[in-house]
């Protein structure tokens, strides 16, 4: 809850259990996610507005796209976000828009939070999902196309060749009657 962040600000430390971590992996569409943890610090801000950072760290099971072994990817991603309470968007979206041109401390428009509560988990459960390589590679792999075949009856299609018809023939192509 947003209401118990005191004046000096709150840290957490979170991890992912193993049914958590098999839900973030089906939805992620990967084989595994072995580990998941998030470290946060949060800060009131002026306007009921939570400052968020923290680092989100990850152990992702994918498969190769090139060679199809299995390989592990780490993820290591930074979060600094600014949280607002959901009625406040509106105008602070104008103010994003107008600093464009301007340097104010306001440079993203903030996350919603609702009911008081900014939902953590979710957070980290956003980051990892959104750092995962949506095309793994294992250290070194190369796509290789395969090479034309050097005489053209080595080719898959040289069997048709026996199927042409005769075009010169004037019943080509026309089943015969029985």
């Amino acid at each position: 809850m947003v209401s118990q962040i005191p004046d000096t600000g709150l840290h957490r430390d979170i991890e992912a259990d193993g049914a958590a971590r098999q839900v973030m992996a089906h939805l992620a569409g990967v084989r595994e996610i072995a580990s998941a943890c998030a470290s946060f610090d949060l800060a009131l801000n002026s306007g009921g507005r939570i400052h968020v950072v923290g680092r989100v760290q990850a152990r992702v099971g994918q498969t190769c796209v090139v060679t199809l072994d299995p390989i592990d990817n780490e993820i290591d991603e930074a979060v600094d976000l600014i949280f607002a309470p959901a009625e406040q968007l509106p105008e602070l979206a104008d103010l994003v828009d107008e600093t464009t041109e301007t340097d104010t401390e306001i440079a993203d428009q903030p996350e919603p939070f609702e009911n008081g509560v900014i939902d953590l988990g979710r957070l980290a459960t956003d980051v990892i999902l959104l750092a995962i390589d949506p095309y793994p590679r294992k250290p070194g792999a190369v796509f290789e196309p395969q090479v034309a075949a050097s005489e053209p009856e080595d080719h898959p299609f040289a069997a048709l060749k026996t199927l042409k018809i005769d075009a010169a023939k004037p019943d080509a192509g026309k089943p015969r009657r029985r």
